[in-house]
């Protein structure tokens, strides 16, 4: 038997494995690095966060990625030298954790690696061609693997595409198996550069959980600071929105696509909600002259409606819900009071409730579909609903 396949094999059947899982998400700001303790599989899954931080991006790196992020054209020869020089600069990162945690890189069984993002292509943005869904995932497994000398999942998308879905949002697999209640109904409800939750009626039935993107959640706001504050990557505690007022004829036009009307489950990028998107829409109202403050205010109260519309579509005027919430989006107050104030009755916590750092889930959800496709696999997640198919996710890269 090769090696490594006795390796892997070895550690599917340990009671526990040690996963480092990492996130790098729309937003292009930094890689967080989560280092799990794992035991068990499916519904069983049980998980403790050891070590947590997130890596903020040099702009060097940022620039990088951005010079081919969300683009239909794009350098070829720079994504492809890009792709191994991203998985070696995640490679570095993850050293440098383990130093700064005294953690020896033999400790770690896997490292469950996302990648970063660089197009991502439903098939409601190329209705009118012979292609099906796509999601293109840059940072090389392969590189990751070869420089900490741990057996690395990545590529994860691919296998949701291959099998009908839309390669996200992939929380659905992660969260139905750390967070589902029989006693509660819950949303898990995160706010990256774009928002999306998962449903978790209680009762534990998969074949009601889902989980889809609702539309904005950072990424305009990010993307119009970027482009008119120099320095500045985000809105801090939405100071620039709190010095505006909301244009009701952009906030309008905003809201005029087709994505929000389709049926759930449904995935989308900044390759719709871009700058491009902003300028059309303030065409269509009719505003070209409004200030910083007004726009980010109005993107801010867009992101905000889109998130409630969705949730009370799926809520069905119930009130028995606990809004569970994470990403950057919660941090940002005036978002967050926007959705609050429109629905009233509903609970909101985070997931530290639930022994979960709201800033690490995501990271910890690929720790988890890690775990899923080297000791579990046996729970028929999304069987009974379109868009959701019951795989297995990962690609595997040895060190040697």
């Amino acid at each position: 038997m090769n090696p490594n396949i006795s390796a892997l094999y070895t550690i599917a059947n340990k009671p526990e494995r040690v996963i480092i899982g990492l996130m790098s998400g729309t937003s292009v700001d930094g890689l967080d690095v989560a280092l799990c303790r794992i035991s068990g599989q499916g519904t069983q899954t049980n998980v403790q966060l050891l070590a947590f931080e997130t890596v903020v991006y040099d702009k060097v790196f940022k620039d990088h990625i951005k010079s081919i992020f969300s683009k239909r054209s794009v350098d070829l020869e720079k994504v492809c030298l890009l792709n191994a020089w991203v998985g070696t600069e995640h490679a570095s990162i993850i050293l440098n954790c383990l130093k700064k945690w005294n953690t020896v890189p033999a400790a770690v069984d896997l490292i469950a690696s996302h990648g970063q993002t660089i197009y991502h292509a439903p098939k409601l943005l190329h209705p009118d061609d012979e292609f099906d869904n796509a999601t293109l995932q840059i940072g090389d497994g392969d590189h990751i693997a070869v420089k900490t000398g741990i057996i690395t999942l990545s590529d994860f998308r691919q296998k949701h595409v291959a099998a009908g879905g839309e390669g996200a949002p992939l929380a659905v697999y992660g969260d139905y198996l750390i967070f589902s209640s029989r006693k509660e109904n819950r949303i898990m409800l995160n706010i990256g550069g774009i928002a999306n939750f998962t449903y978790l009626p209680s009762g534990l039935d998969v074949a009601e959980v889902f989980s889809t993107d609702v539309g904005t959640g950072n990424t305009l706001m990010d993307a119009y600071v970027q482009a008119h504050f120099q320095g500045k990557y985000f809105d801090e505690n939405a100071s620039i929105a709190r010095q505006g007022k909301i244009n009701e004829a952009l906030l309008s036009a905003l809201k005029d696509n087709e994505f929000f009307t389709n049926d759930f489950p449904k995935t989308i990028g900044p390759e719709l909600f871009n700058l491009d998107y902003l300028n059309a829409a303030m065409q269509t109202a009719g505003c070209k002259d409004l200030s910083h403050g007004d726009i980010m205010a109005t993107l801010n109260r867009f992101s905000a409606d889109m998130i409630v519309d969705a949730l009370h579509r799926c809520m069905t005027n119930r009130n028995d819900f606990v809004v569970y919430t994470s990403g950057g989006g919660m941090h940002n107050p005036l978002l967050m009071e926007h959705i609050h104030a429109q629905l009233p009755g509903i609970t909101f916590r985070d997931t530290a409730e639930l022994e979960v750092n709201p800033d690490a889930k995501e990271a910890v959800l690929f720790a988890i579909l890690a775990n899923e496709a080297v000791a579990g696999g046996q729970v028929a997640l999304g069987a009974g609903r379109h868009g959701i198919p019951a795989v297995s996710m990962g690609k595997i890269s040895f060190p040697s």
